[in-house]
């Protein structure tokens, strides 16, 4: 006979912490660009900044910026 248990996987199993106000607000502002603006970079970078949620610097994004950022995360 096979085992077909599958290994547990807790989707937050990575976290070192919950995640900030700031990361919650840019986790639900990427969700809603993805929805409507697009999954292009250009697409992320700009719907950021028209809705006015900008690096964690205060300045509007740019594609390095965002690049840096989400890497920073571990995204």
């Amino acid at each position: 006979m096979t085992d077909t248990t599958w290994p547990y996987l807790d989707v937050h199993q990575s976290r070192t912490h919950d995640p900030t106000p700031y990361e919650y607000k840019l986790a639900a502002t990427l969700e809603e660009v993805f929805t409507k603006d697009g999954h292009e970079l250009t697409d992320v970078v700009r719907g950021l900044n028209s809705r006015q949620v900008h690096a964690p610097d205060g300045t509007p994004w740019t594609e390095e910026s965002f690049r840096t950022e989400i890497h920073r995360l571990g995204a």
